[in-house]
């Protein structure tokens, strides 16, 4: 059977379209590289960003690195291979991220980091990133006041090589150290992660029954003690998260969390592939590299008007 010259050259089209998707779009392909979208709040960037970059008229390559740089170093690779015009990053360690962001550089591919600074500046073309200091001092703030500024409590700390976390931790200590009757019993790191949280707070309640509140460096870790607290029977203690996500927010309304501070994940990323894409086309954002977004305090107050960490006018 012969098959026409056109219906050959089309099928050939069509293959190639399915092989190299980012062909299928006039703009071009953007990479989208966040921690697991187990965590609502990276999920949430994901999705924001690659609604953008549709809307925008991009094609989208969605990949996550686990926080794990050897696998980030991979994916940044994959992007470059792929002839990605940009690179939305949420990345894995602000000193390990640097040679990455550097090689697509060197390729001509712009990065645009959210949520997560690196260490170096004038390599990636922007860091737009929530005032993690200004929200931790809301978050410890509303803490001490639902203390009554006193008690014995403990602090969950994020990943010791994620800026953030040391950022978060130094805003809630610069407000709670001002109250000589709040005393921290235990510090621990629970790695961002609900599961270990879970953990180390079974083990603090078990050395410490005494304890009064939990002040926790995300929302994740905040549920997993929370959990842990329910399970012991002492939902009396007072817990405080950061980040907003939608599960602290029912907990909130339920009566169990008492309150988090939401910083604007999903606007954060949309934001990122807009700048993108006027970069793409002008060669400039219009904006410094680095940019902070301020964070609000989520309350009983009006933890109703917050979805998919943003909230509602």
């Amino acid at each position: 059977m012969k098959i026409s010259r056109r219906l050959m050259l089309s099928a050939i089209g069509i293959a190639m379209s399915a092989a190299m998707p980012g062909l299928a779009s006039a703009e071009g392909l953007i990479a989208i590289l966040t921690p697991s979208h187990d965590n609502p709040f990276f999920k949430a960037e994901a999705v924001g960003a690659e609604a953008r970059a549709k809307e925008l008229g991009y094609e989208t390559l969605v990949l996550v690195h686990d926080d794990d740089p050897n696998k980030q170093s991979e994916l940044f690779d994959t992007a470059i291979a792929r002839g990605a015009k940009a690179i939305i990053l949420d990345n894995a360690g602000a000193d390990a991220t640097v040679a990455a962001v550097q090689r697509a550089k060197d390729a001509g591919i712009p990065s645009f980091l959210i949520d997560r600074e690196i260490k170096e500046s004038g390599i990636a073309v922007s860091q737009i990133v929530s005032n993690n200091y200004q929200g931790a001092q809301l978050g410890a703030e509303e803490f001490v006041r639902l203390m009554g500024e006193t008690g014995k409590f403990a602090e969950l700390v994020g990943r010791e090589a994620d800026t953030n976390a040391g950022i978060r931790s130094s805003g809630y200590h610069d407000i709670i150290d001002q109250y000589p009757e709040m005393e921290m019993v235990a510090q621990q790191s629970a790695n961002w992660s609900q599961t270990e949280a879970y953990e180390k707070m079974e083990t603090i309640l078990q050395a410490n029954p005494e304890i009064k509140g939990v002040i926790s460096g995300n929302d994740t870790m905040a549920m997993g003690a929370w959990a842990a607290l329910e399970a012991a029977g002492r939902t009396d203690v007072i817990v405080v998260g950061f980040d907003g996500s939608n599960d602290v927010r029912d907990s909130i309304k339920a009566g169990g969390i008492k309150a988090t501070v939401l910083q604007p994940a999903y606007r954060q990323a949309q934001l990122a592939v807009e700048q993108a894409d006027q970069f793409l086309k002008t060669g400039t954002t219009g904006q410094d590299e680095k940019q902070l977004m301020d964070c609000v305090l989520i309350n009983a107050d009006n933890a109703a008007k917050l979805e998919t960490f943003a909230l509602a006018d």
